[in-house]
C-alpha cells in the first residue's frame, strides 16, 4: 500500500447543500462543521491505517471577503463556534499521542482580535499532539502565498531554488499533498496550494461537503492505490 502522508479538502457545496433542501445558506454552513468533526475524530485511525500525518482544508479563501456582509458575519460566528468545538473535542483525548494538532496558514491578521485569539489558543494547546495535524486554511490565497513569498525573499537576496522558496510558504514544514479532494461537482482547485499541489492526484467528487464521511475518504484512498503515481516520468 503506497503511504499517504498528507492530503487537501476543498470543502465545496455548503451553499448548494442547502440551496437542495430548501434551508438558508447559514444551514449549509452549519452543517459543513459535521464532517469536520467526524474527520477529526477518526484522523488517529487514518494514521495508523494508511499512514496519514496531515490534513489540508481550505476553509476561508481570500475572495470569501467579497461575499455578502451578512453571510460573511455568520461565517465568522461559525469559526468561533467551530474552533472552540474542536479544541474541546481534542482535548477531550488524554493521550497526546492520539490526539490531533491544529495549525492554521494563511491571512490571519485579517481576522477579528476574539477569532485571532481563538485560533492562536487552539494552536498552542494542541502544539504538543501527534495523532496527526489538521490545517486550517483561513483566508488562504495562493497566489497571494507566493507572492509574499517571492518579496521576502527579494529582500533577503541570495540565490532562490526551491527548498527556499517553499521555505518561505505558510506551509513550511507540511509535506506536500499526496491527493486533492473537491466536493460538489467543481473540477478546478481555485488557488488551493498551487505551488504544493504540482503532483498532487486530483480527485472530484458530486457529493456536496456536508454529505462528506470519513467512509467516502477511505473510498477516495482505495482509488488512489489503484492509480499509478507519476512523478517526472
Amino acid at each position: 500500500m503506497k503511504p499517504i502522508r498528507s492530503i487537501g479538502i476543498i470543502m465545496d457545496g455548503n451553499r448548494r447543500w442547502a440551496k437542495a433542501r430548501g434551508l438558508p445558506t447559514s444551514e449549509g454552513h452549519k452543517a459543513g462543521l459535521e464532517p469536520l468533526r467526524k474527520l477529526a475524530a477518526a484522523f488517529p485511525q487514518l494514521k495508523e491505517k494508511y499512514g496519514l500525518e496531515y490534513a489540508t482544508f481550505y476553509t476561508f479563501s481570500t475572495e470569501n471577503w467579497n461575499r455578502s456582509e451578512e453571510e460573511v458575519s455568520y461565517l465568522m460566528s461559525l469559526f468561533e463556534v467551530g474552533f472552540k468545538e474542536i479544541l474541546k473535542a481534542v482535548e477531550k483525548e488524554k493521550d497526546p499521542a492520539r490526539a490531533i494538532r491544529v495549525r492554521m496558514i494563511g491571512q490571519l491578521e485579517r481576522f477579528s482580535p476574539a477569532i485571532q485569539k481563538i485560533m492562536k489558543d487552539t494552536e498552542e494547546r494542541t502544539a504538543k499532539n501527534s495523532g496527526g495535524t489538521a490545517v486550517f486554511a483561513l483566508s488562504y490565497g495562493g497566489r497571494a502565498e507566493i507572492l509574499t513569498a517571492v518579496n521576502r525573499l527579494i529582500e533577503k537576496g541570495g540565490e532562490i531554488d526551491e527548498k527556499t522558496f517553499a521555505e518561505e510558504l505558510l506551509t513550511k514544514g507540511i509535506p506536500d499533498p499526496d491527493l486533492i479532494i473537491r466536493t460538489s461537482g467543481e473540477q478546478r482547485v481555485s488557488g488551493f496550494l498551487p505551488w504544493q499541489s504540482v503532483y498532487s492526484e486530483l480527485f472530484f467528487l458530486e457529493k456536496h461537503w456536508p454529505d462528506f464521511s470519513v467512509e467516502e475518504l477511505e473510498r477516495v484512498f482505495d482509488e488512489y492505490q489503484e492509480r499509478e503515481r507519476r512523478i517526472g516520468s
